[in-house]
């Protein structure tokens, strides 16, 4: 009998020292914290409006990809330049997209729009998934921004990509970004591989979300909202819904529009006959 209560109290032990170490421990800095990797396409003519692409948790910077290729070139027939921007997952930035630095990435947009060929008074910046989660955050805090194109992207901060989850995905003046802490609850969601289950699972965390809500009504910027109404990913569309809630309930003066694709996570991406559309007449123009 000794050895059983021996062995409940080892257990016992492990268990809540295994809590301590959920709850309080918070994973180190990558020793690329803060740097950024940028690729600039500049055509010919002069004062072109800058375009800023950002990939999601794919990592890497997927605009220099050959892929992309084809729509990038289409930016630069249409008189744009193009900055393809790497914020994590490559060899000169950080291994995880864990607490990057907005001001960074600001940064690096303004030091682009130096270039003699380029407007610095027209700046669109475009991000998928989570890079739709970066670019309407960057937009919230950064008034020099005039058009956003977010694209299945969520109406508030999610934890950052880590095994822990316990940090934010963005920093602002070295301060983490508000977000949704991940409950419990989610695990057996992850378990299962139902990222959509644990996703909306957050969502219902009400204290949480009010927190890690993206203030959209701060931006400048004119808005393009693409989702997918069968997201296997996130809820997209519902998220996007909720962004045009909060711009109307704050009567949000600039453009602002929500089309949601019929398909998955990655359909809208199918779509940029649509983005160039609202760039041509909502960006340029305005």
């Amino acid at each position: 009998m000794k050895k059983v209560l021996k062995i409940a109290a080892m257990l016992l032990l492990l268990v809540i020292g295994i809590y301590i170490f959920l709850e309080y421990y918070i994973p180190p800095l990558d020793k690329n914290h803060g740097k950024i990797r940028c690729t600039l396409y500049v055509g010919k003519s002069e004062n072109q409006p800058l375009i800023v692409g950002f990939g999601g948790s794919e990592g890497g910077n997927p605009w220099e990809s050959n892929y992309w290729k084809p729509t990038r070139d289409e930016f630069l027939k249409r008189g744009y330049a193009f900055l393809a921007v790497e914020y994590f997952g490559g060899k000169a930035t950080s291994s995880n997209l864990d607490r990057i630095s907005l001001n960074a990435i600001h940064d690096s947009i303004r030091n682009a729009a130096k270039n003699s060929h380029i407007d610095a008074s027209k700046i669109a910046i475009i991000g998928g998934s989570k890079g739709g989660e970066l670019v309407l955050n960057l937009a919230s805090l950064y008034s020099d921004i005039d058009a956003v194109v977010a694209i299945v992207a969520s109406n508030v901060t999610f934890p950052a990509l880590t095994v822990m989850n316990n940090t934010s995905s963005w920093t602002y003046n070295d301060k983490e970004v508000p977000f949704i802490l991940p409950p419990y609850a989610i695990i057996p969601y992850l378990l299962n591989g139902d990222r959509l289950g644990a996703f909306q699972m957050m969502l219902l965390e009400e204290e949480s979300v009010k927190k890690a809500v993206i203030p959209v009504e701060n931006m400048n910027a004119s808005v393009l909202l693409l989702s997918a109404t069968q997201d296997e990913e996130w809820p997209s569309m519902e998220m996007s819904e909720s962004i045009v809630k909060r711009l109307r309930e704050k009567n949000y003066k600039k453009y602002y529009q929500h089309i949601p694709i019929a398909g998955g996570h990655t359909e809208p991406l199918k779509h940029f006959d649509i983005v160039f559309d609202f760039l041509d007449n909502h960006f340029i123009n305005e």
